[in-house]
């Protein structure tokens, strides 16, 4: 099969006066995994609907395999789409359900048959082939959902948060399969989600969308470590963000003047934003906790605080720490053993100075 890519230029949607995407331009390589992730009314839904067909765009081009597919019915696409629902058929087997396209093509009866068979025992479905979707878990009537769209050979793979209907166990076991799957058949594969830890699991790349406007496209690394702004930064998991004003700037480093806080002393990396107040992000997982009195680690920025609140996740204990007036989230590695902070210990937290991110206000 011929991998594709897909490419939104200039993509804009409205629904009467309302505009759902603005602008868009994404470029998909071909044999990506791609993902599309923002909150509920970001417009992932959207657009992944206008590249099966079923929306149509009032302004830009898509291309898939570089040709304009813009006016071309969904039928005529070579697209396939896995609904959030499975919208299967209850009366049908197993087998009539993932070969119902290829009767819709009127393929020969003996290669009908030999492809729904292949396409069963990709999803490790086989032996499922006379039942009907009731009579399946939530897990199998995914994969039969899938299989149904595999069969038909389609040039892109369109996944509309299809592992939402499933308990948290069976999502990660299917998004393990699904990018197994995905891997084997090298097809173009674009993912909606609204849960960052699917889309940093299964994603080359990924893009995050928020009223309609891509904020950011890059690996999941690249999105967590250096996120542009505050929106991606809260977005893609957990973020602290201390906002103050700009009292030092330079090439090398910033002092800014945190309200309740004091004066923080940062090295600049990445892009320094503009403007007289910034914000110093960083991720709870690279904040260090000890007790307070202790010998200071000069790598780090320390900074006084008092536990306000904690909770035992099993891996890690995660802290809430108030800081004059600003509460930082702080995780610690669980270890055998390990005392647990209780609330009101003073404590200092020690930032360190390469993993902070200064971002605009």
């Amino acid at each position: 099969m011929k991998k594709v890519g897909v490419e939104c230029r200039d993509i804009s949607l409205s629904y009467g006066k309302t505009q759902v995407l603005k602008n868009l331009n994404i470029s998909i390589e071909p044999g990506e995994f791609f993902a599309l992730l923002g909150p509920s009314g970001s417009g992932k839904s959207t657009l992944l609907r206008l590249i099966a067909g079923f929306n149509q765009h009032s302004s830009g081009q898509l291309l898939v395999d570089g040709k304009d597919v813009t006016g071309i019915p969904p039928w005529k696409r070579n697209i396939g789409m896995v609904f959030q629902s499975y919208a299967l058929w209850p009366h049908m087997t197993v087998f009539d359900n993932v070969a119902f396209g290829l009767v819709e093509r009127k393929v020969p009866r003996a290669e009908l048959r030999e492809r729904t068979e292949a396409a069963l025992a990709l999803v490790g479905l086989s032996q499922y082939a006379k039942r009907r979707p009731n009579e399946l878990s939530g897990g199998q009537q995914q994969r039969v959902a899938l299989a149904r769209t595999i069969v038909i050979e389609p040039q892109v793979l369109l996944l509309d948060e299809p592992l939402s209907n499933l308990d948290k166990k069976l999502r990660v076991q299917m998004r393990r399969e699904l990018l197994a799957l995905q891997r084997r058949l090298g097809i173009t594969t674009i993912f909606v989600t609204h849960d960052q830890e699917e889309a940093m699991t299964t994603a080359d790349r990924m893009a995050v969308l928020d009223h309609g406007v891509v904020q950011q496209i890059g690996s999941p690394n690249n999105l967590f470590d250096f996120p542009v702004n505050r929106f991606v930064a809260n977005f893609v998991g957990t973020m602290n963000v201390l906002e103050g004003a700009v009292k030092e700037r330079a090439s090398q480093g910033v002092v800014l003047s945190v309200d309740g806080v004091g004066d923080l002393h940062l090295p600049t990396n990445g892009d320094l934003p503009d403007g007289p107040r910034m914000a110093a992000s960083f991720r709870p997982h690279t904040v260090r906790i000890d007790l307070a009195g202790g010998a200071p680690d000069a790598r780090y920025v320390w900074l006084p605080g008092v536990v306000h609140a904690s909770e035992f996740q099993g891996e890690f204990t995660r802290y809430q720490v108030m800081i004059g007036d600003q509460c930082i989230t702080a995780d610690q590695s669980h270890l055998a053993g390990l005392s647990i902070f209780p609330i009101g210990a003073p404590v200092a937290l020690g930032l360190e100075p390469s993993q902070v991110r200064l971002l605009a206000a």
